[in-house]
């Protein structure tokens, strides 16, 4: 990571000790973790131990108390390291986020501990297969009876969807309103009869893993619900800003290792004569991609500290989540051709980051879907085609 923020001492040393273990602990062992689908309890063990996870939780729960900017810091640094444990850093502070701003305080210690010390995972359970980027229109019900909702229907496309041992549900409770405001959100453990899973045979975030959580007439608690009832899409939306910034820097992460690698190859390396770091035609490109990576992670940390000083940031926040996976989906492809016929074997880490970072064009919402927002953000509704 290039840039520096003004940061406190101890914020400092939590940037340092992320950038460590990540060189440390998680670089070496990204490629061959790869061939295991499912992530390393001992290493989150390692990364809550450290408070890496879930930074902006608070320290009675196992977090730091820390501000969005150091979220950011951990998140970018970690997937330097290995890009698909950082989805550790991006899901689960917006999870902790929305049960620290909407859970009943009982549910806030049953989940917030265990997740921030790496011990449990909880999936985001949104997407529907007829819905995709139209999130709001749910069908997944959640019919109440007595003191329980029954859930009947299918999530899909949802990370961890087979390791997760909880997830955050968002759920029909009107169903007389098809829209968002007759949505309420609920903590589902995945454990509960009626619960079945199974896993999509994914190009890439292999130990991450993706596929469809159905429920087949499933009790859950009342007491489970987040929030008020028909209220939690909206809940939901206010993360997706967070979590935006956090896949942008997960991503910057990713493509800044390959740019490091690459240079330190076109160092060593010579053809006719020379190292291939004389030729313009090599070093021009990547030093294009140190510029956009700079500007990027430029935007990203601006926009967390917008966020952190209670600024409107959803603008910003949509120009780092189309932008980012994009170009370092780009950045990462001309690394592995700038090593020739080498780039091309799987030895190398290119082809895995390349498979791992192109996945974030679609997932929190496609790059058409962000210049949607940034047009409503920017000139309002005439800049939005509704029915």
């Amino acid at each position: 990571m290039k840039t520096q923020w003004m940061l406190s001492e101890d914020h400092e040393m939590v940037r340092q000790t992320a950038e460590r273990f990540a060189r440390e602990r998680l670089r070496e062992g990204y490629q061959s973790r790869e061939s295991i689908p499912t992530m390393s309890q001992a290493l989150m063990r390692e990364m809550g131990a450290l408070g890496l996870i879930a930074p902006n939780v608070p320290e009675p729960f196992g977090g730091i108390g820390a501000p969005s900017l150091v979220n950011g810091l951990i998140c970018e640094a970690i997937a330097y390291g290995d890009f698909n444990l950082s989805y550790l850093n991006m899901v689960t502070p917006l999870i902790c986020d929305v049960l620290l701003r909407h859970a009943s305080p009982a549910v806030q210690e049953q989940y917030i501990p265990s997740l921030a010390a790496g011990e449990s995972i909880c999936a985001l359970g949104l997407t529907e297969p007829r819905g995709g980027s139209d999130a709001s229109h749910l069908v997944v019900s959640a019919t109440r009876k007595g003191d329980k909702f029954i859930f009947k229907g299918e999530k899909t496309s949802i990370s961890f969807a087979e390791q997760a041992s909880s997830m955050l549900t968002f759920a029909r409770t009107n169903p007389e309103d098809s829209g968002p405001r007759g949505v309420s959100a609920f903590v589902v453990p995945l454990d509960l009869p009626g619960v079945s899973r199974i896993a999509f045979n994914d190009i890439g975030t292999k130990p991450v893993g993706r596929g469809s959580v159905f429920f087949d007439d499933v009790e859950v608690p009342a007491s489970a619900m987040i929030g008020r009832e028909n209220t939690g899409f909206t809940q939901i939306m206010e993360g997706f800003d967070l979590s935006r910034i956090l896949i942008a820097l997960q991503c910057i992460g990713a493509a800044q290792a390959s740019v490091d690698e690459t240079w330190a190859y076109v160092s060593e390396r010579e053809a006719f004569g020379y190292r291939l770091s004389k030729f313009q035609g090599v070093s021009f490109p990547l030093a294009e991609h140190e510029s956009q990576l700079e500007s990027m992670r430029t935007l990203c940390y601006h926009t967390l500290a917008l966020r952190d000083a209670g600024k409107r940031h959803t603008r910003e926040a949509a120009m780092v989540k189309w932008m980012a996976p994009k170009f370092c989906t780009d950045i990462i492809q001309n690394c592995l051709l700038l090593h020739g016929h080498y780039g091309y074997t799987m030895d190398l880490p290119h082809q895995q980051r390349l498979r791992d970072v192109m996945g974030l064009q679609i997932g929190d919402g496609t790059a058409q879907i962000m210049k949607t927002i940034i047009a409503r953000e920017t000139i309002g509704s005439v800049g939005v085609h509704y029915k």
